[in-house]
């Protein structure tokens, strides 16, 4: 499954009930499962823990992607498709956030 079904799937599964709690809502539930998987990596959980909360934490970004009405699979070829944003290649070479 690639960026942009995820997002659909996710639009087609929650979007009833995203649109009603909002951006600022969703924004905290997407804190609190980044603090779950820092919990899981700190705690030295399983790779399954681990791949769970990734999950989640995808889940929840494109869940706040679809509130705003951004189609991320769009927005991450608009900014990352040629290479590195701060030096324009495919391979960095820069240190903006090394």
């Amino acid at each position: 499954m690639d960026i942009r079904d995820f997002q659909q799937l996710i639009e087609k599964m929650y979007s009833h009930k995203d649109r009603q709690r909002g951006s600022a809502g969703t924004f905290l539930w997407l804190m609190e499962e980044i603090g779950e998987l820092a919990e899981a990596i700190a705690g030295n959980h399983s790779q399954e823990e681990k791949a769970a909360e990734f999950a989640d934490v995808l889940a929840w970004l494109v869940t706040l992607a679809n509130v705003e009405g951004i189609d991320l699979s769009d927005a991450l070829h608009a900014k990352y498709g040629r290479g590195c944003p701060g030096c324009g290649l495919m391979v960095c070479t820069c240190n903006e956030k090394a």
